[in-house]
């Protein structure tokens, strides 16, 4: 039931995205999650109702030097984020491979920051994380590669990032993933969401990092 609702979830996610470009001229991306109405007072002491958007809560989590990281690494940060694991021989070889090319294109401007989470809690400890890294050939620094328990990373994954994760035995490597390249603003909230195995779709993340960018200048 989660991989239906969530896979739907993202699809109509993309839909929309389609939607607001067609009709939207100023092509400022969507905000999507949850949100909620807050009625908050002015210096004047009038009403008014601002919208509270879903955002990516604090994490902790060890990353492949064994060193905690949080959130506060990116803060003020544009970045992508996806879910992996280092023994996968289907689809996170593609998605990488392809992220890759995104991080080629920043990887000298400071604003822009990638982060790939472990599902396997099991063998992808950080020193294995730290070796996958190298031969990926990416600066650590700037795409940061973490482990942690499962209940909390798969947690992470369907409810704030709308992907769906889990072990599976009957998948190829014991694991069950969406390839998602999760697009996230400075404020933490989800702006956009695509098929990393797909070269349409991570030209499309390209475009939309772009605007992103500019966005928030």
């Amino acid at each position: 039931m989660i991989k239906i609702k969530n896979t739907i979830a993202i699809a109509t996610l993309l839909s929309l995205s389609i939607c607001f470009y067609a009709c939207n001229s100023d092509k400022k991306l969507p905000i999507y999650g949850q949100r909620e109405a807050k009625i908050t007072k002015d210096a004047d002491g009038n009403e008014k109702v601002d919208t509270i958007y879903q955002t990516i809560p604090n994490f902790k989590f060890l990353n492949q030097d064994s060193t905690y990281l949080t959130q506060d690494a990116f803060k003020g940060k544009i970045y992508i984020a996806d879910f992996f694991f280092t023994s996968c021989t289907t689809i996170c070889p593609i998605m990488h491979r392809n992220l890759k090319t995104v991080y080629d294109e920043y990887k000298s401007n400071p604003d822009v920051m990638f982060l790939s989470h472990t599902i396997d809690f099991k063998y992808d400890k950080p020193s294995v994380l730290k070796n996958y890294a190298q031969k990926l050939g990416v600066d650590t620094k700037k795409w940061q590669f973490v482990y942690g328990p499962k209940e909390e990373v798969y947690s992470l994954a369907e409810k704030s990032y709308l992907t769906v994760v889990g072990e599976d035995k009957t998948a190829p490597d014991g694991y069950m993933h969406q390839g998602w390249l999760v697009l996230i603003d400075k404020e933490k909230r989800m702006r956009g969401a695509y098929d990393g195995t797909k070269e349409e779709q991570v030209a499309k993340l390209k475009e939309d990092l772009k605007t992103l960018i500019a966005e928030e200048e």
